[in-house]
């Protein structure tokens, strides 16, 4: 496992170049929002003391804004994942282990309550998508994401949101085995540690994806500068 010390520098590995990533088809593109809910995004939220590092380094959610509003604008079509439980957590184990036991443990991403609800600065507007069920790491699992992207003819899906390492990772892999193409926003995304968020980027997202920064992204949307 990595310290701190040897948290690698992710502006260090290669930047995918203007031409890597060709224009944008807004018609076939979802950007889709992973659990941009107050308990992760905003202070008083259950697990935001966890995650702040990572997104003040990054300024992940005022870029993730900025780029919803201009692919919203671009026609790209916009997909709010968040992830809700019924008080009580009666859709899981009543012994949850791992990343799950820290969010019955800390209560957090209870539906109806502030901290499950989508953060202010993301709310989502008219024309966009608020994908529903999803209880557990990977978005496709216990949703309709698949049906819904393939309805609308999607095949590009550009991720960001909580955590690097674990739902965005985990929709990553199956975006990836069921034939999309798959972008991550590098700083678009963030995790509990430099170390884990620097890690998931540097050696998982290149498998499974093309790994990009937000500006990389807005870059290649029809129209921009």
């Amino acid at each position: 496992m990595l310290h701190d010390s040897e948290s690698i520098s992710v502006k260090e590995r290669p930047a995918m170049t203007a031409n890597a990533l060709q224009t944008i088809d807004p018609a076939k593109t979802a950007l889709v929002l992973i659990e941009f809910q107050n308990d992760f995004t905003t202070p008083g939220g259950v697990l935001h003391d966890a995650v702040k590092g990572v997104m003040a380094r990054e300024d992940m959610l005022a870029k993730t804004q900025d780029l919803v509003a201009r692919a919203r604008a671009a026609g790209v079509s916009i997909l709010h994942a968040p992830i809700h439980f019924a008080p009580g957590y009666g859709e899981i184990t009543a012994q949850p282990y791992g990343i799950l036991a820290g969010v019955v443990n800390g209560k957090a991403f209870v539906k109806g309550e502030w901290g499950a609800e989508i953060c202010e600065a993301l709310t989502p507007q008219a024309g966009d998508i608020v994908i529903e069920g999803k209880r557990g790491l990977d978005t496709f699992a216990s949703t309709n994401l698949d049906f819904i992207l393939r309805s609308k003819g999607i095949e590009t899906i550009a991720l960001a949101g909580f955590l690097t390492n674990c739902c965005v990772e985990s929709t990553m892999r199956s975006g990836y085995e069921k034939g999309f193409e798959v972008l991550t926003l590098t700083d678009g995304v963030a995790a509990t540690s430099e170390a884990e968020h620097d890690a998931a980027i540097a050696y998982d997202y290149p498998m499974f994806s093309k790994p990009m920064t937000v500006a990389q992204f807005a870059e290649a949307l029809p129209g921009a500068a």
